[in-house]
């Protein structure tokens, strides 16, 4: 199998002249804009909004409905000032992001990069995980992300090239394992979501608030193959609205040599570290998106 190459994204005509014009607009009333547009997106998309109050519902079955509305409601807000802020991400600079990022736990980040094995981290669709793309390089090392082409040619184009301009890489999912490796090999940091519903020939199901949800096993596969150590990091939004970039120590990872258990357990760690996050600050996850779509019935044992 080749190897996928790694991608540096140059920015379009296009995507200069939208990042130019956002840009532009002080970022308060910028925020103050995209709240406003996501207000109105919550009472206008029936479905999207739904899937997130059951989801919640789910997840939070003590809570009764005017808190998981407020909680929603905060989610769409939350989504809104990430999307604002990113315009500001291509020109921040290392004498300006720290009035952005406070940074806890990167000795445990140093930690894992000095065993020379590269390092795998966990990331997911929380907090603000765009500035994530930003904060890391600026602290740390640049990230090899690991991502799914959007459908639209010219997001792809704008998220790309903002992901990648402070020194990341993006490689593209689907037979990229080789690729991962070969960069682990090189003391490389990969980031891989690992908060999303997959497909039953994909993944695991493994307790995600208590439902079994399809989990990928990508993290798990790399972690047991190559040695390298996993971290959680995360991009926390606090009260005064900057972030708290947190990594953790490494996992522990169950190695005991019957390759399909541990693919689960260490799926289902990774996983519980997710949930602690999202547990802790509700309003900072996509909730939006059908976490729990595949169902355990759908699955079937992998050759």
């Amino acid at each position: 199998m080749a190897i996928k190459p790694v991608e540096v994204i140059k920015p379009t005509l296009t995507t200069r002249i939208i990042l130019i014009f956002f840009k532009a607009i002080p970022l308060p009333l910028r925020k103050a804009l995209f709240q406003a547009v996501f207000r109105l997106v919550y009472h206008l998309l029936t479905k999207q909004r739904l899937i997130a109050l059951h989801n919640l519902k789910c997840a939070f079955p003590e809570k009764e409905m005017p808190e998981l509305t407020k909680i929603a409601r905060g989610v769409y807000s939350h989504l809104a000032i990430v999307m604002a802020e990113f315009f500001e991400i291509p020109w921040l600079t290392k004498e300006t992001y720290g009035k952005w990022v406070e940074f806890e736990g990167m000795d445990n980040f140093k930690e894992a990069f000095a065993r020379k094995k590269g390092v795998l981290s966990i990331v997911a669709h929380f907090g603000n995980w765009e500035m994530m793309t930003m904060a890391f390089p600026m602290a740390a090392q640049p990230l090899q992300i690991v991502y799914r082409p959007l459908d639209n040619p010219l997001l792809d184009n704008l998220f790309g090239y903002v992901r990648t301009c402070h020194g990341n890489t993006l490689i593209s999912k689907g037979g990229s394992g080789q690729t991962i490796a070969g960069l682990l090999g090189e003391n490389k940091v990969i980031g891989i979501l690992s908060d999303q519903n997959v497909s039953a020939r994909e993944g695991v199901f493994v307790e995600f608030f208590g439902r079994q949800a399809c989990t990928g096993v990508g993290l798990a596969v790399l972690a047991l193959r190559t040695g390298a150590p996993v971290i959680p990091a995360f991009m926390v939004r606090m009260a005064n609205g900057k972030y708290r970039f947190v990594t953790e120590p490494a996992v522990d990872i169950s190695d005991t040599g019957d390759f399909e258990a541990d693919l689960k357990e260490n799926t289902q760690r990774f996983t519980r570290i997710v949930e602690r996050y999202v547990r802790l600050y509700p309003e900072q996850w996509f909730w939006l998106h059908q976490r729990w779509k595949t169902r355990p019935w759908q699955m079937k044992k992998r050759s």
